[in-house]
């Protein structure tokens, strides 16, 4: 078939070299336009364009697709008989969902309809799921809301980042993808409606999402530390600055003197961890963490030149959307 994909990040890649690897003809790449990366704010070309370039294919990277007529021209040009997409940022208008006779296919990392949105994989693991998957769905002009088409799931790990995990479901993404196109040319995938009483949201994140409402039980905020990598982070305050958390263990009891002290205050300080008072009874144990403005380091570390104590309280009102 002639596919035209359409996807930006990282986790778009594996899926675009299947195809490339695949008897189906790439006729086009569609990503977002270079954006300045790091510090230097240098130009980047998103890692799907350096891909497709790499491999001779032409790429093109519209800031607007709705009202763009030379896109559109180029697209009805192209003729694709299906267009992929994985991860692209944008919306896709009705008329290039319209465009391809077998329609626009969305690989998308969640079991939907849970987990619909920008950051369904990170979502899901600070809302403390222990399965999630992938969909391919038939999209149409709503957010993740188009028709199943093929589903794999596969568990998370008890320890899993956001990192890790996505990366894994970029690989079952692009196996996912070559089978549904398959099953599609060949007639043999009939797409099901989604069961809108399952449904579930995973918006953009914000930098309020990460902090850290000391409230919740320990294992609720360590499922935010692996869900929230690499941004917005979790993160609290010591003091004036921002704490961001990258590991910690949870534990679910405390002890008669701890249970007397307000959530988000340290009641021990180890070797290689400090530990602090959480809802529900519970503490964590925090081994990784990151004052704002310096480099990520293991507690121990941390600890020596850290200026913490007993009875220090993490935290403060929540930050303003």
């Amino acid at each position: 078939m002639r596919v035209i994909f359409m996807g930006t990040p990282e986790a778009a890649v594996p899926t675009l070299l299947r195809l490339l690897q695949s008897e189906h003809e790439i006729v086009a790449v569609f990503t977002q336009p270079d954006r300045p990366v790091g510090r230097h704010r240098v130009l980047t070309p998103p890692p799907v364009k350096q891909v497709a370039q790499a491999h001779g294919i032409p790429v093109h990277q519209p800031e607007k697709l709705r009202t763009n007529e030379e896109i559109r021209a180029t697209l009805h040009a192209l003729a694709p008989d299906v267009i992929v997409v994985v991860a692209y940022g944008k919306i896709l208008p009705a008329w290039v969902l319209n465009l391809p006779p077998l329609g626009c296919v969305n690989v998308h990392f969640s079991l939907l309809p849970k987990y619909r949105g920008a950051a369904p994989v990170q979502w899901a693991i600070a809302m403390g799921e222990t399965v999630t998957g992938v969909t391919t769905m038939l999209m149409d002009e709503g957010v993740d809301t188009g028709p199943i088409l093929l589903q794999r799931a596969c568990a998370i790990g008890p320890d899993e980042t956001a990192p890790e995990l996505t990366e894994r479901l970029a690989q079952l993404g692009a196996e996912l993808a070559l089978e549904t196109l398959a099953g599609i040319h060949a007639g043999r995938i009939h797409p099901r409606p989604q069961d809108e009483a399952q449904a579930s949201q995973a918006p953009l994140l914000r930098r309020e999402h990460g902090w850290v409402d000391w409230r919740l039980s320990a294992e609720e905020i360590r499922n935010r530390i692996r869900g929230f990598q690499p941004w917005p982070g979790a993160w609290t305050r010591l003091g004036d600055a921002r704490l961001i958390l990258w590991r910690a263990q949870a534990e679910a009891r405390v002890s008669e003197e701890e249970a007397r002290l307000a959530p988000g205050t340290i009641s021990a300080i180890e070797r290689d961890a400090f530990v602090v008072v959480c809802g529900a009874g519970s503490r964590l144990r925090l081994t990784e963490v990151q004052l704002e403005g310096r480099r990520r380091m293991p507690a121990r570390e941390f600890l020596k030149g850290a200026r913490l104590s007993v009875g220090l309280r993490l935290g403060g009102g929540e930050p303003s959307p």
